[in-house]
């Protein structure tokens, strides 16, 4: 091949086939694509073993994308129910799909996702290799961490989440600042504990140069894991969060070098008044790398909710930079999120990403808005659903409450608002009560 990543072959003014497929999918220029993507302001994942992909590009400018967890656990380990979870969430339009199996025959599932699902496949390599060696944390070996990583990119995965900034320094910062919840990452945590045990430094840290030849082998796009997280409003925008944040952008540099892809996870728990500085301090120190943010959950009291309190961070951190919104579920921190649970949480997630586009400015988000205000103008019904972000919701809402009317809803018959002043500006008589 002419290059070897997508950075690459933007460095040498190359119109890949999945670049000219983003700029079209976003309406967006392909010269000042290229551009971006050279830069590292805007990735394409693609490994070149996932051969069913339908890129997307995550980054400055384009439309925020959204990514759906799923995958097996010990107490569930259920491969058809979890194949149900990403047919829903692609059909639902989710970008990404990122497998966090930790149970079971991971790499079957793994490889069927990449053979059969045409969304970008993230995955956690930290997680598989206690799935894979079935051994002794403590006793799994640099080079065995590795070669998982290895094994995955050959497996077809786009993106793989790697704590490689937790590392003895960040261990130490986290040490002398004590935190309420401690590290929430389960990545993060493995290593961690994997670090204490044993003495050694992080493997990924370490061996941060293997691991992107492997990534550029294949052109899989880093996405630097951020193992110290805020998980409670109280250990937010702390020293272990910053000093991480630190070695994400020195190495996010020595990605670039290597023409290797990158985007920086962030946070996590967080007060609504602390997003927008987060959001402009990483985009600041990782010059522009598109950012990948869990949430940020902005409030801690709302078990069953989180889709919520994540929808609600997610719509500000993407307004002030963030690209890449990972979804949260009613789930979340109480058990595996069910096929309806998945779909809750990308609603909101949606939503969410929909909403910042809006503030960003990005060509034609306001479209679909202004659209609907005219169906509703309308009062036509059919055009409504048609740009419902859930049709079927809608629909089956208002199919639950006929009202007597089919120009009104159930809820206000004949004060209906939108009735009467489309009547009244015609020349009509309104008559609220019937005559």
């Amino acid at each position: 091949m002419e290059y070897a990543t997508q950075m690459d072959a933007a460095r040498k003014g190359i119109y890949t086939k999945e670049l000219l497929a983003v700029a079209e999918d976003e309406k967006f220029d392909k010269d000042e694509l290229i551009k971006l993507v050279a830069e590292g302001k805007v990735i394409i994942p693609a490994n070149k073993n996932h051969k069913c992909l339908k890129p997307s590009g995550i980054g400055t400018k384009l439309r925020t994308k959204i990514n759906v967890n799923l995958g097996t656990s010990r107490d569930w380990t259920d491969l058809d129910m979890e194949m149900e979870k990403v047919k829903s969430a692609v059909d639902m339009g989710a970008e990404a799909i990122m497998d966090l199996s930790s149970c079971g025959d991971t790499q079957v599932f793994r490889r069927k996702l990449t053979s059969e699902c045409p969304a970008v496949i993230g995955t956690v390599p930290i997680y598989d290799a206690v799935v894979y060696y079935k051994k002794a944390l403590k006793d799994i070996t640099a080079k065995e961490w590795i070669d998982v990583v290895r094994m995955h990119a050959e497996d077809g995965v786009d993106f793989m989440t790697i704590h490689c900034g937790i590392n003895k320094e960040t261990a130490r910062k986290f040490k002398r600042n004590k935190r309420l919840m401690n590290i929430v990452s389960r990545g993060g945590s493995i290593i961690y504990a994997w670090m204490e045990m044993t003495g050694n430094e992080n493997p990924f840290y370490e061996y941060y140069d293997e691991v992107l030849d492997i990534c550029r082998q294949y052109d899989v796009t880093m996405s630097l894991g951020d193992a110290c997280r805020p998980g409670c409003l109280k250990d937010a925008t702390d020293a272990a969060q910053i000093e991480e944040l630190i070695a994400l952008s020195e190495l996010t540099n020595r990605a670039w070098e290597k023409d290797v892809q990158v985007m920086i996870e962030g946070p996590g728990h967080m007060p609504l008044n602390q997003i927008k500085a987060n959001m402009e301090v990483q985009q600041a120190m990782c010059k522009g790398a598109p950012f990948y943010v869990l949430g940020p959950l902005v409030t801690d009291i709302a078990p069953g909710y989180d889709h919520i309190t994540a929808a609600i961070g997610g719509a500000i951190a993407a307004t002030y930079g963030a690209s890449f919104l990972c979804y949260v579920t009613p789930a979340e921190h109480l058990r595996l999120p069910d096929v309806n649970d998945v779909k809750e949480g990308i609603i909101a997630s949606k939503i969410a990403a929909h909403a910042a586009d809006i503030a960003k400015g990005v060509p034609g988000a306001r479209d679909w808005d202004d659209n609907m205000g005219q169906a509703r103008k309308n009062l036509d019904w059919e055009k409504t659903f048609e740009y419902s972000i859930d049709p079927e919701k809608a629909r089956a809402y208002r199919a639950s409450a006929k009202p007597e009317k089919e120009d009104t809803c159930s809820m206000c018959g004949n004060f209906c608002a939108v009735k009467n002043m489309n009547k009244i500006l015609d020349g009509e008589i309104v008559s609220i009560f019937d005559e």
